[in-house]
């Protein structure tokens, strides 16, 4: 090659996920292998590289770094540009970080344990045999424990902790996968495993607390355990009565525990799962996913009550793989908290919220900076759809479908709420910080908040809210002294599903979901939209309902059955359904007859009216319980089996209105007439997703669309999203489904940041 041996000089700038993920040691050991001289280093803005030699080395390690990077790293950009050459370059080296600048390289995620660590860890004749602690440059946790960019040591929780002379020896061995690893530690130099009983009192250390632990969790108590991104509730998940005491302390009556299983196997057991859903199981992300339960599965019945999928996840830490294999058995792994709540992270706090209500408390002396919860994921035949993205997805970032015109914080909804912001190309959302009407889950969005904006350099221009006035997070942009924006909550919802797909052209969004202000000042919930990501026009909605009791109705879903039951087939019939359901009939009948109660064209108001209809559920303990459990109940019908009951479209104002009515009038005499509840479910089921296909389809048609997005925590429903994408693409029409930003209020915060940052372009 003409010129491949002349001598060039190149600075290498390398963006992305770059940091804690090996990426330093990489560059050195193939530099090294190419003979190149030079340096490579940490800054704000990802890896810098200056390297000599021949121009073929040079084009070599380019391609390397773009092609072929380590596993955990996501690349997005390689820029290479000659500068002069240096006389007496010496060899090749790692240089000391510079924290000079503003931040703009991504935070790696945490990552489960990787193979090659777990060896160590079984292994008798190793250093770090039984080491909960066991990590490397490939594996352990990244965003949990940074403080700071760039990624060093320092800027770590694990700052506190000296490394020993054979630690000290592996992180600066070229050759060594601990080689420049922030979180090496062994059990001569690193975090150490403590029990103590519920009054902080000490009882066990090292080898000695993993014993006792085991012990505890295999005769039945119930345990704190202090993992990665906070701490968990542990029980034997096999055990009914352990089970029945951790929901009781927890104080959490039907919402559905996750259950950790030590493998793929041991899962399998458990669950029916696909190749899709054992690879993510396996993946180093390993988040909970929500999977068919086998009939024969060991687990206690009071794990998922009355639903037909286990949340079902493998260790990803050293610790969780050591009490999995000597427990023998799955563990329920919980959230450490009481039900609502945000997870405890922090060992003082754990103490005094989670002492009372367990039997002793493992715990350790590595801080966690960042509380982040197990993501969670559901798996559908091959298809992966994320519901809460936090631990191993959060932060990183995804690709802004055009280039930001400001710097951008979104502070997302209420319930399930996410923070993010978006800078040139890049959108970064948070983790799962949960429901702000609760002060500990409001205190962690500020964090949160602050946290982001930090390690992403971001100094907001604007702050994107809800349009609700009252939400926590509207106040607190409101209050920022910052310019804002703000952004319809269904808008949100589509926009977020765009930006999933990277899509920027006009889509027709159907969102559905519980409730959000919209912006004629009543409450949506059963929406049309045409959409992009700048502006949206309303073209149809669910009819409207009244919502007695307002947010009474939202936790008894058999007022919204009165409501629906007077809607359908009038007072009269309406007294009689409901007067099976609750004493307190006559009352709700006279506030919607009379007391002019708020209207909502809500889709999960819609499906709690049925399943109380059914008698499956009249009141709720958490959200969306009564439409999960409408869900489970309609799995044993297969969906061409089910009937197919009407729906009505007409048009109201240029709009057209989708009602409802005829399918609930069915639903309610199919149930007088003693058909079997599940039928009944299944055949809503049917009925409302050719309803909502025929919609959309005639909608998008009218407007030469020809791609629906279809979001909203309402389309978590499996059966009902299959039916509208099924009867959608018989038709012609291309479909738009979340995938890695939950379609739920957690992707609330993705779809303002992009609405924010593109708008006026």
């Amino acid at each position: 090659m003409p010129g491949a041996l002349t001598t060039r000089r190149r600075r290498v700038r390398v963006r992305g996920t770059v940091q804690g993920v090996g990426f330093r040691p990489f560059v050195y050991r193939h530099a090294v292998a190419l003979r190149l001289a030079g340096f490579v280093r940490n800054d704000t803005e990802g890896v810098l590289i200056e390297a000599q030699g021949p121009e073929a080395a040079l084009a070599e390690l380019c391609r390397v770094l773009r092609e072929s990077p380590p596993p955990l790293a996501r690349v997005e950009t390689v820029e290479a540009t000659t500068i002069p050459t240096q006389a007496a370059p010496g060899g090749f080296r790692i240089i000391g970080s510079t924290g000079a600048g503003v931040p703009a390289v991504p935070v790696s995620v945490d990552t489960a344990t990787c193979d090659a660590c777990l060896a160590e860890v079984d292994d008798p004749a190793d250093r770090r045999y039984g080491y909960p602690f066991t990590s490397c440059t490939d594996c352990g946790p990244r965003y949990t424990i940074v403080t700071a960019v760039p990624y060093d040591r320092p800027a770590t929780t694990m700052a506190g902790f000296t490394m020993c002379e054979r630690c000290r020896a592996e992180y600066e061995d070229p050759a060594d996968r601990r080689f420049h690893a922030q979180p090496n530690a062994c059990p001569a130099c690193g975090p150490t495993l403590r029990l103590v009983d519920p009054t902080g009192a000490w009882r066990a250390e090292g080898p000695g607390a993993l014993d006792m632990a085991v012990e505890a969790l295999t005769s039945g108590l119930v345990l704190a355990l202090k993992g990665i991104g906070g701490y968990h509730l542990a029980a034997d998940a096999t055990d009914p009565v352990a089970v029945a005491e951790l929901r009781r302390r927890k104080a959490r009556d039907d919402k559905p525990f996750a259950v950790m299983a030590a493998s793929v196997e041991h899962a399998r057991r458990l669950c029916h799962l696909t190749p899709a859903a054992a690879a993510l199981l396996a993946s180093a992300r390993r988040p909970i996913v929500l999977a068919p339960r086998r009939a024969d599965a060991t687990v206690a019945d009071g794990v998922a009550p009355g639903l037909a999928e286990l949340g079902i996840f493998l260790p990803y830490s050293a610790l969780h793989h050591l009490l999995l294999a000597r427990a023998g058995r799955p563990l329920v792994m919980t959230s450490g908290n009481l039900s609502d709540d945000p997870i405890a992270h922090v060992d003082g706090d754990a103490l005094a919220r989670l002492g009372p209500l367990v039997d002793a408390v493992v715990l350790h002396d590595r801080p966690i900076h960042i509380r982040c919860d197990d993501s969670v994921v559901r798996s559908t035949g091959d298809r992966l759809q994320v519901l809460r993205r936090s631990r191993g997805y959060a932060p990183e970032p995804m690709r802004l479908p055009g280039r930001a015109r400001r710097q951008v914080l979104a502070v997302g909804a209420e319930l399930k709420n996410t923070v993010s912001v978006a800078t040139g190309t890049m959108l970064v959302p948070s983790h799962h910080i949960g429901d702000l009407e609760h002060l500990g889950a409001y205190r962690a969005f500020l964090q949160a908040a602050e946290h982001l904006c930090h390690l992403t350099g971001v100094e907001p221009d604007v702050v994107a809210h809800d349009l609700h006035p009252e939400y926590l997070s509207t106040k607190y942009a409101l209050d920022s002294g910052r310019d804002t924006l703000a952004v319809q909550h269904h808008h949100a919802h589509v926009a977020s599903c765009l930006v999933d797909h990277g899509h920027t052209g006009t889509v027709l969004g159907v969102a559905f979901d519980g409730l959000g202000l919209g912006s004629d000042g009543s409450l949506w919930g059963g929406e049309f939209l045409v959409a992009d990501l700048r502006a949206f026009e309303r073209v149809g909605h669910l009819a409207p309902v009244g919502l007695p009791g307002g947010i009474a109705a939202i936790r008894e879903p058999w007022r919204m059955a009165v409501a629906w039951a007077r809607a359908a087939l009038g007072a009269e019939r309406a007294q009689a359904v409901g007067a099976a359901l609750d004493g307190r009939t006559d009352q709700v009948l006279a506030v919607l007859e009379h007391g002019d109660p708020p209207e909502t064209t809500s889709a999960g108001r819609l499906f709690d009216a049925v399943a109380a209809v059914l008698g499956i559920r009249l009141r709720v303990t958490y959200e969306g319980q009564a439409a999960v459990e409408l869900e489970a109940l309609a799995a044993p019908v297969a969906p061409g089996d089910a009937p197919l009951y009407p729906v009505g479209l007409a048009t109201s104002g240029g709009v057209l209105v989708l009602d409802p009515a005829p399918l609930v009038a069915a639903v309610i005499e199919e149930v007088a007439r003693g058909t079997p509840a599940a039928t009944v479910a299944a055949g809503f089921h049917r009925g409302l997703g050719a309803g909502v296909a025929a919609a959309a389809a005639d909608l998008a048609g009218a407007r030469g669309i020809d791609t629906v997005a279809l979001s909203g925590g309402v389309f978590q429903n499996v059966r009902l999203t299959a039916a509208v994408e099924d009867a959608l693409a018989a038709r012609g029409v291309r479909v738009l489904l979340h995938r890695d930003v939950p379609p739920n209020d957690g992707g609330i915060s993705v779809g303002q940041a992009a609405i924010a940052a593109l708008a006026g372009s």
